[in-house]
This record gives structure tokens, sequence and C-alpha cells, in this order.
């Protein structure tokens, strides 16, 4: 019985060590294309380019550019267009939210 419940055990930990968050890995550069409400697939050749870039672009949706290290809101929106800067002012990544 001890065989069991050990194995039992083992197999749980597998189990949730499967579905463990894997937060810490970097997110990828494109857009989600299913979820692409804001049409940030359409700019992701913005990124590696510096964010004054997008001065005189006309976007359609509502856009925030975040400069690195910059204090932002947390409220989650779907339709809004995210251009996120690094410390060298450079855009790396375009999102919606």
């Amino acid at each position: 019985m001890k065989f069991y419940g050990k194995t039992l055990m083992l197999a749980a930990l597998l189990a949730l060590a499967a579905c463990s968050s894997t937060s810490e890995q970097a997110e990828p550069q494109s857009a989600d294309v299913e979820n692409d409400s804001c049409g940030a697939s359409q700019y992701q050749s913005y990124v590696g380019k510096p964010l004054s870039a997008l001065d005189g672009v006309n976007i359609p949706h509502q856009v925030r550019t975040i400069p690195y290290n910059s204090a932002v809101t947390m409220d989650f929106n779907l339709q809004r267009l995210n251009f996120l800067g690094d410390s060298d002012d450079k855009i790396i990544r375009v999102y919606c939210g």
C-alpha cells in the first residue's frame, strides 16, 4: 500500500509541475493574432525603433507609449495599443492591453 501512495504522490507532483506558470520566461514579441483586438500585429515592425518613431503616426486605436521605468495604470483595455520602451528609449514590445 505504501508503494501506491508514493506513486500517487509522485504523479500528483508531476502533474502540478506540468501546470506551473512560466511567468519568468520572456513573452513572445509577436502579437497573438487571435487576441489582436487593438491591431498590435500591424505595428510589430516598430520593435527595435525609438519611441520617437511614433511621432506623427496616425493610429486609429487608443495608444499608450510606455517609456522605461514609467508608472502606468494597471487597467486592462484590449482596445488599447501599447508600445513599451527600454532604457535606451527603443520599443521592445507592442501589445494590446
